[in-house]
């Protein structure tokens, strides 16, 4: 590429590649912003939903098929490093996901970790869950006002929430709370749960959520 930007994917031959096979450093566009690589790699990592090639060219105002070939090289050289994480296209888009041969780890360490106290991020979006359920990752996000990702599939391994469906209008992947997290918190449904409406934020309350009442297990 010109103008003193970075090399983009078909550039890659001319730079020099380090001896052990992995993609030359790469230059960032201009001072104060970053190359395609590490925009890439930004985006990846706060996005809770594969992201297609056309969204992420827009928002980095890059053509498409560049876009596309550097995913594919950053998927190809997270694999060939033997990372613990994978870039994949899934659905139409793209999305960071644990490698496969790392789950036992991830399910030891957060198995490991039950008897820990939740932290103050999970406690919330717990709580979100349990009187929005079933609820979907982004109207969580939205209470919270932080992206809730990580911390909802902390709760999925923990037992505390599970799927529930999808959205029908959306097909976003709904989450309830679950038979363990009542049996935790000694209730004998969710009924039983302590008023709590009255701390949430009003402005986000939409018709659908109007009036909402959780259901009984």
């Amino acid at each position: 590429m010109q103008n003193g930007s970075g090399p983009g994917p078909g550039d890659m031959s001319d730079a020099p590649a380090p001896p052990d096979g992995r993609p030359a450093p790469e230059q960032a566009d201009g001072p104060g912003v970053p190359g395609l690589r590490a925009s890439l790699e930004a985006i990846m990592l706060v996005a809770d939903e594969p992201v297609s090639e056309v969204v992420i060219a827009q928002v980095l105002e890059r053509p498409r098929a560049e876009v596309a070939g550097m995913l594919r090289e950053l998927a190809a050289s997270y694999t060939a490093e033997q990372r613990g994480f994978d870039l994949r296209e899934v659905a139409g888009g793209w999305r960071f996901y644990t490698r496969e041969e790392c789950a036992p780890v991830v399910e030891r360490f957060v198995s490991d970790g039950q008897e820990v106290r939740l932290t103050q991020a999970a406690l919330e979006t717990l709580a979100v869950v349990a009187y929005r359920q079933p609820v979907s990752r982004a109207r969580v996000s939205a209470v919270r006002g932080v992206n809730c990702d990580g911390v909802i599939r902390t709760l999925v391994l923990r037992g505390l929430v599970e799927e529930a469906g999808t959205d029908p209008e959306t097909g976003a992947i709904l989450f309830a709370t679950t038979g363990y997290f009542l049996e935790r918190l000694g209730l004998p449904g969710l009924e039983a749960l302590p008023e709590l409406a009255p701390f949430l934020p009003d402005h986000l309350d939409d018709e659908p959520d109007a009036g909402h009442e959780p259901a009984a297990s």
